[in-house]
């Protein structure tokens, strides 16, 4: 409701939920060089995660609006499509999941990676290492 109220969310859009991660993982992922945040997960590549093409989107403000809110000292740190859907389709099967994401684009002030191959590989290989242990 906090969030609802903050986007100044349309009720004719789909209400926003939440989805934990598994804390079992999170634990075994955790150290000095992640940054643990709360990821939201869009429902398109375009206009939810803010990208115009030829047709407006329905809220301009809505990626400032999601980076500006704050509950309980958590606050969004990353905006993409899947993870809710692996997160909820894990707890339906009796999985763990957790998500690991190398962040290679900040839309909120332009600017991207210049070789976004190197965290992603980093990434990888630092899950890996950790979940092997």
């Amino acid at each position: 409701d906090a969030f609802i109220k903050h986007t100044n969310w349309s009720p004719r859009k789909a209400r926003p939920y939440i989805v934990d991660n598994s804390k079992e993982l999170e634990d075994r992922l955790v150290s000095d060089k992640v940054f643990i945040g709360c990821t939201a997960t869009a429902v398109g590549f375009y206009g939810p995660q803010g990208r115009v093409l030829r047709l407006a989107i329905q809220d301009p403000l809505l990626n400032s609006k999601i980076n500006s809110f704050e509950f309980n000292g958590i606050k969004i740190t990353n905006l993409e499509m899947e993870t809710s859907a692996i997160y909820g389709l894990a707890k339906l099967l009796g999985h763990n999941a957790c998500s690991m994401n190398a962040i290679i684009a900040n839309r909120a002030n332009g600017t991207f990676s210049k070789n976004p191959y190197k965290p992603v590989e980093e990434l990888i290989i630092y899950t890996l290492d950790k979940l092997a242990l």
